[in-house]
């Protein structure tokens, strides 16, 4: 859910009014003024901020302060994976525990008036900062700084680990017996629900990882998408800080190694072959980021845990980007996406399989 320092050019797709797919801009103001008229300002001012290939983001200008809109995609929306009521909700619990997070401000069910979005929408503080997205943002920062924000993230994600889910209000977020089993059954039903084309190789991995479930340790509040880019960040040369950490919609209690092999999948996704044009990371050895096993020594001296093989959690990652990547990919091919570098998405589902089958 990256949201820029600046507000960004609207969307293609905008007409010549102004409109944003997705958003009616006048009923928002409209919900604005009646349910938060403390933030009412003048006229607002909405736009799509790139780089979203999941739930829509809308960065949304001229109120008290500057805001963010967050609702399902365009057409052909699987709930569990686009789940407003969780990510409001998580985000809103977390607030005060150290984890940093934006400002929840409120969530809204739409489905039945239609006024603003048509679907369940939230809406939070837009926080300061700019996800690191690409390579040549690097020369913001010194080598220190770049090793800097590399060891907060994975402090981030192991301080989110140990936050008890009771004393924040999710002690009820989810179910943490048999986590990882239906986590396999519900990206299966998700990939069942998305398909278009066969899918071999994905259909193998899925076959591997049923078969060779690991137990699950100690549950925690699990993030479910845990990246570089999915976090702000302020500041440049030494001093970067991670300002708030983003997309929450997958979050629940389960087994927190899941997170670390989502960290280290995208850690490396320059590797696979294609990879570049489709998933753009900055993380490069080169300029000064640690390797993975170097992040997950961070974490593990920050949590005070021992890290089993994450070969499982890794090949699990590469199953579950795949997935959502080919739903994606469906919904392209239906005309039910917004913005640009969507048409390429489905080339990378080959690639993320093979590697999934290379870890287990």
């Amino acid at each position: 859910m990256p949201q820029p320092e600046h507000t960004p050019p609207p969307i293609p797709g905008a007409d010549a009014a102004g409109a944003t797919p997705g958003l009616d801009i006048a009923g928002f103001r409209a919900w604005l003024e009646s349910a938060h008229p403390e933030l009412a300002g003048g006229e607002l001012e909405a736009s799509v901020i790139v780089g979203g290939k999941s739930n829509l983001t809308y960065a949304v200008d001229g109120a008290a302060v500057p805001l963010i809109v967050r609702r399902p995609p365009l057409g052909h929306v699987l709930a569990s994976a686009h789940d407003m009521r969780r990510e409001h909700r998580v985000i809103a619990a977390l607030a005060g525990s150290g984890i940093p997070v934006p400002v929840a401000i409120d969530l809204v069910d739409d489905t039945e008036t239609a006024a603003v979005t048509g679907t369940p929408f939230f809406v939070m503080e837009r926080a300061p900062g700019r996800t690191i997205t690409r390579r040549a943002q690097n020369a913001e920062f010194t080598r220190a700084g770049i090793q800097a924000m590399s060891t907060a993230l994975a402090g981030h994600l192991a301080d989110l680990h140990a936050v008890d889910p009771a004393q924040v209000g999710l002690a009820d977020f989810g179910r943490p017996d048999g986590y990882i089993d239906r986590q396999l059954k519900t990206w299966q039903r998700q990939l069942d629900a998305s398909r278009s084309r066969e899918t071999p190789t994905l259909d193998r991995l899925q076959q591997r990882l049923h078969d060779q479930v690991p137990a699950s340790g100690p549950a925690a509040i699990v993030h479910g998408d845990y990246r570089l880019d999915n976090a702000l960040v302020v500041g440049t040369g030494d001093a970067p800080r991670i300002s708030a950490i983003l997309d929450w919609e997958m979050a629940t209690l389960g087994d927190p190694l899941v997170d670390l092999g989502i960290l280290g999948l995208y850690w490396n996704v320059a590797d696979l072959p294609g990879a570049g044009r489709i998933v753009p990371s900055a993380v490069d050895v080169d300029a000064g980021y640690p390797t993975f096993d170097a992040l997950v020594e961070a974490y593990a001296r920050r949590s005070g845990r021992s890290i089993p093989n994450l070969h499982w959690y890794r090949a699990f990652a590469a199953y579950k980007l795949a997935v959502i990547l080919e739903g994606i990919h469906l919904r392209h091919s239906a005309g039910e996406t917004v913005g640009a570098g969507f048409d390429r998405i489905g080339e990378l589902v080959e690639p993320l399989a093979t590697a999934g089958m290379e870890w287990v």
